[in-house]
């Protein structure tokens, strides 16, 4: 009997690697006023984008307890050997949240102990796929779960994440910036360029004047991280907030630079984009080549 693999909807893979690897996802809850949706269940990247420009603003909430106890009891009843991979903790109570579902089931359903691995990915958007998509390759090969796991444990400390946001205001109602840096950000066309430390938080790293220059600044950056890591023969993640043409245009600069052929390139989903907005670009890879495959 093989391993299942279960994420939630922070991880922003195409419908088509979701389809062709039988990966379970549940949704994150996304609110708009008084109504709530779900991501990519009840309602699409692309209408929020368009009501974000429109100035609607969009939050998101937990999976609440209850969803996962239903998923995990039935993970239980099944006796179905699962890896849940969550959204980071260091920007969600999603793994919390789960690590809380299993153990009120635990007493009632002994055997999830060992048939239910949660694992904190400390990662988001498509960095947190890249580790989805690696589980769940291997599990598509009869792989075991240790292996899957040591396999993980690699990729969370190792996932780098390097992204650039078009609009401050969408980070300063996030809290991440100030409300005088959006301002002033917004005036210079000051873009700064983010990434996800080892915590599984959100850190802002440089600022950069223009597009042109943010993107070849996130270029040599992958350099700089990942230059040992054999970034050619990687699968590189790239996504978009409903900029398509933007995400071509770093997908071909990474093709030109380091040669690099394998890519996973997605929108970023409304649990991610509603903090993020709209022309958010990001790319993700390995900053050291694995040891263990």
């Amino acid at each position: 009997m093989g391993v299942k693999i279960l994420t939630d909807s922070a991880c922003d893979l195409t419908d088509e690697i979701i389809e062709e690897y039988d990966i379970d996802v549940l949704a994150i809850p996304v609110n708009e006023g008084e109504k709530e949706y779900l991501d990519k269940v009840t309602i699409n990247p692309k209408k929020m984008y368009d009501d974000m420009r429109n100035g609607k603003v969009y939050k998101t909430a937990q999976i609440p307890l209850y969803t996962f106890q239903e998923k995990f009891a039935q993970i239980a009843k099944n006796k179905k050997s699962t890896v849940y991979i969550a959204f980071s903790s260091g920007l969600s109570g999603t793994y919390q949240t789960a690590v809380l579902a299993k153990n009120s089931l635990i007493e009632e359903y002994p055997n999830l102990e060992s048939d239910l691995n949660i694992v904190d990915s400390r990662s988001a958007s498509v960095g947190f796929g890249l580790l989805v998509y690696k589980a769940a390759q291997m599990a598509k090969e009869g792989r075991n779960k240790e292996e899957i796991l040591k396999v993980l444990d690699f990729y969370v400390d190792h996932i780098e994440h390097i992204f650039t946001v078009d609009n401050l205001e969408y980070l300063f109602r996030g809290g991440r910036v100030s409300r005088a840096q959006a301002v002033v950000g917004g005036l210079l066309h000051i873009k700064p360029i983010l990434d996800i430390p080892e915590d599984g938080t959100l850190r802002p790293i440089e600022k950069v004047r223009g597009r042109k220059k943010v993107l070849k600044r996130m270029i040599d950056i992958m350099e700089e991280r990942g230059g040992n890591a054999d970034l050619k023969n990687q699968t590189i993640g790239i996504n978009h907030g409903d900029d398509i043409e933007g995400a071509m245009e770093l997908k071909e600069m990474i093709e030109e630079k380091y040669g690099c052929t394998d890519f996973v390139v997605n929108i970023i989903g409304c649990a991610i984009g509603a903090h993020s907005g709209p022309g958010t670009l990001s790319v993700f890879f390995l900053n050291e080549k694995p040891d263990i495959d």
